[in-house]
C-alpha cells in the first residue's frame, strides 16, 4: 500500500467519511468481482458489497494496521458472502475462476463447467483458499491474514483442495467416459 492510501486509511479510522468513500471506491471493482465469484448473481453480489461497505464503515475504527485495509475489507466481504449463501444454501463459482485454475481439460466449455462443479463441491474453507490463491493471485501470507488462519494451514488446505479437485474431476471424467 502506498503512503497516500495509508494516509487515507488513517483518516478513515479517525472518522473521515470522504477518505472512507475514496478507499471503498478504489476497492469496489475487486469487491464486486469477489462477491460475484461466491454468489454468482448480480443482485446478490451487489447486496454483498453493500453489506460489506456498511459493516466496514461501522467498524473501520477497529483497523489496527492501515497497510492491511484491503485484506481486512476482503475478509468482511467473504464472511458476508458466506452469510448470503447460507441463507440461500448454495455456492456457485464464476467462469473466470475456472479459467484461472490449472484444469487438465483445457479451455473447452465442458472442462470449465467440470471445474466449476468440482470447486462448488469442495468444503467452504477449501473454496476460499482456491479462490484467493488462483483468482486473486494472493500469496500464502496474504491468504493467511485474510482468512485469519496460520500460513501452514493455508498450505495444507491448498494441497488438500487440489487433491480433492483432482479426485472430483477424475470422477467426472470417468462418468463421462462410461456414458460414451
Amino acid at each position: 500500500m502506498d503512503k497516500q492510501n495509508a494516509a487515507l486509511v488513517k483518516k478513515a479510522i479517525k472518522g473521515n467519511q470522504k477518505a472512507f468513500e475514496k478507499l471503498v471506491k478504489q476497492e469496489s471493482e475487486k469487491l464486486y468481482k469477489t462477491a460475484f465469484l461466491y454468489v454468482r448473481n448480480k443482485e446478490d453480489a451487489l447486496d454483498v458489497v453493500q453489506d460489506t461497505v456498511c459493516k466496514a464503515l461501522v467498524s473501520v475504527h477497529q483497523v489496527k494496521q492501515p497497510e492491511f485495509f484491503s485484506t481486512w475489507l476482503t475478509r468482511i466481504l467473504i464472511r458476508t458472502a458466506y452469510d448470503v449463501l447460507r441463507r440461500k444454501n448454495q455456492l456457485i463459482i464464476d467462469d473466470e475462476l475456472a479459467d484461472a485454475l490449472p484444469a487438465e481439460q483445457g479451455p473447452d466449455i465442458e472442462g470449465r463447467l467440470d471445474v466449476k462443479e468440482a470447486i462448488a463441491a469442495l468444503r467452504a474453507d477449501y473454496q476460499s483458499v482456491i479462490i484467493l490463491f488462483y483468482y486473486h493471485d494472493y500469496p500464502i501470507q496474504q491468504i493467511s491474514r485474510t482468512l485469519e488462519i496460520p500460513e501452514n494451514t493455508v498450505k495444507t488446505q491448498l494441497r488438500r483442495a487440489k487433491l480433492e479437485l483432482k479426485k472430483i474431476l477424475e470422477g467426472i471424467e470417468h462418468v463421462e467416459q462410461r456414458a460414451y
